[in-house]
């Protein structure tokens, strides 16, 4: 089964003024995606070439406060942060069934929706959105019949480098080895887990962390 880089998460306290901080840095223009009913997010879309692309992801003032905590850890950002990223596969049971058998459990799967600024409705699958290992190690995602969102964006921006950091470098990349992972991204050592990604945006190269 193929695996690929899906989406980069870049979440932050204010969703408007993280679009406003991508448009002015990278001079592309972030379109509205929708509502993450019941979880008291909403998001934004950037197009990083076919089938790829960044959310932005922030609190949505227009929903009641949610009984949970939003996902992604949002509630905890005091700026804008990097928070995870997703693989695409077409069989999410086969690909977890696969990296369990490898030593690497993702999660169990569950299923989403949202609707998109037209009224579509887009349903996935997915494993836990928050990753493993700090959120460093991606979460798997499976659209089924659904549009792919990056269909339609700009594709003006590019995914040009991926970078890990954890305490633990070895355990992350015998989760991606068992993830069918090998080579998308550089795995580093640093005390303080996180993600770092170099965009080739039409203003240049611009590093988000």
């Amino acid at each position: 089964m193929d695996v690929d880089v899906d989406h980069l998460v870049w979440a932050g306290p204010d969703l408007d003024r993280l679009v406003e901080h991508v448009t002015v840095e990278t001079g592309a223009t972030p379109v509205y995606g929708g509502r993450h009913e019941g979880r008291g997010t909403h998001n934004h879309l950037v197009g990083l070439g076919p089938g790829r692309y960044l959310e932005l992801l922030g609190p949505d003032p227009g929903q009641p406060e949610p009984s949970r905590p939003r996902p992604m850890r949002v509630d905890g950002l005091t700026g804008p942060a990097l928070v995870g990223w997703a693989v695409r596969t077409d069989d999410i049971d086969g690909c977890v069934a696969a990296a369990r058998d490898r030593g690497y459990d993702p999660g169990d799967v569950a299923e989403m929706s949202r609707r998109t600024s037209d009224g579509t409705l887009l349903t996935w699958r997915l494993t836990p959105p928050e990753g493993g290992f700090d959120g460093v190690v991606p979460f798997v995602i499976d659209w089924l019949d659904s549009p792919h969102p990056a269909s339609g964006l700009s594709s003006s921006m590019t995914l040009g480098g991926l970078t890990l950091r954890h305490p633990e470098p070895d355990r992350v990349s015998a989760a991606l080895t068992a993830l069918g992972l090998d080579g998308l991204a550089e795995v580093v050592h640093d005390p303080a887990p996180g993600i770092s990604a170099v965009l080739t945006t039409p203003r240049g190269d611009v590093l988000i962390g």
